[in-house]
């Protein structure tokens, strides 16, 4: 068991991922390859995602080979779906899904399907350091997804019941939508941090509009094109809509805790791989963040939960 390796797959709508982690939970791979996007454009098709990953996988699984390098495999971890709910589909997934079922059957392993939020979830708690609170409020936020949930520990993982996030617009695609508007290749995310870091100017202050858990984040992206079209600076709506996100974040957390009781939060997904929107929140909340490689879409969150049910069915 000791030289053991577990293997985690996720074909998400961004990237192509494979992680690889030892059975003491040593961190030996975090590959990944991200889906290209044509200038101008602000996503893929799923067709297109899904041909994206089938030209991915084989290059990145050779990748995970020379990291195997005659280590056994106990199980592999792959992301069937984005969420654990009823209902929950994307064919990119299916990409993942079948290399997965066939690196399964090829070597004689057991293979669990997961959801990508909770690869991401884990991969925050795995990176934080931190033992897996009984009880926890995680926060998803990407290009894809902005929910609130309260998780429970249950068996080798946890369970989730969304409590709050977005009524519309997710936070990572009104950062891609003003930063393609402004210019900026997709994903924006990186390339408007860049920008706001360099920001001189007084950023306007704009209330977000939360109620309780939940929020309408459209109107951000309507008054971050309007400042750039009245100011032509990339470095103060970039800012402006950090700061922005940031705040309407924390009232959503604020209103989890006004509900639920005071509890630890995890904050996982892409956009909490932002520095500044990462500082303005460890002012106010006890919250554990993951680094930016383990944030942005990874599937190491997938390979610990492959090593915790492998080792929760073996007692």
């Amino acid at each position: 068991m000791k030289d053991g390796i577990f293997v985690g797959i996720d074909t998400s709508n961004y990237t192509t991922s494979i992680g690889i982690v030892g059975s003491d939970g040593e961190l030996f791979a975090n590959l990944k390859s991200p889906l290209s996007v044509a200038k101008g454009e602000r996503g893929l098709r799923q067709s297109d995602a899904v041909f994206a990953h089938i030209k991915n996988l084989p290059e990145l699984l050779k990748k995970a080979e020379e990291v195997i390098n005659g280590r056994t495999v106990r199980a592999i971890g792959v992301s069937t779906r984005p969420r654990n709910k009823d209902g929950s589909y994307m064919p990119c997934f299916l990409s993942g899904v079948s290399a997965a079922h066939a690196m399964s059957a090829a070597l004689g392993v057991p293979l669990y399907e997961l959801s990508h939020q909770c690869g991401h979830i884990m991969a925050t708690i795995y990176s934080a350091g931190i033992e897996m609170p009984e009880r926890f409020f995680a926060f998803h936020i990407s290009g894809g997804t902005t929910e609130l949930v309260l998780a429970k520990r249950h068996g080798f993982g946890f369970d989730c019941e969304s409590i709050g996030g977005t009524r519309d617009l997710n936070a990572g695609q009104i950062i891609d939508r003003v930063g393609v508007y402004m210019g900026m290749p997709f994903p924006a995310g990186k390339y408007m941090e860049e920008a706001a870091l360099a920001n001189t100017a007084a950023v306007p202050s704009r209330k977000p509009s939360v109620t309780g858990t939940e929020a309408n984040l459209s109107g951000l992206e309507n008054m971050a094109k309007k400042l750039y079209d009245d100011t032509k600076d990339k470095a103060l709506v970039s800012a402006f809509v950090f700061r922005y996100l940031a705040r309407a974040i924390r009232m959503m957390c604020e209103g989890a805790i006004q509900k639920y009781g005071r509890l630890p939060f995890v904050l996982a997904g892409g956009v909490m791989s932002n520095s500044i929107i990462k500082e303005e929140l460890k002012k106010s909340l006890d919250a554990s963040f993951g680094e930016p490689s383990l944030s942005a879409d990874n599937a190491v969150g997938i390979a610990v939960l492959a090593k915790n049910a492998y080792k929760y069915e073996k007692g």
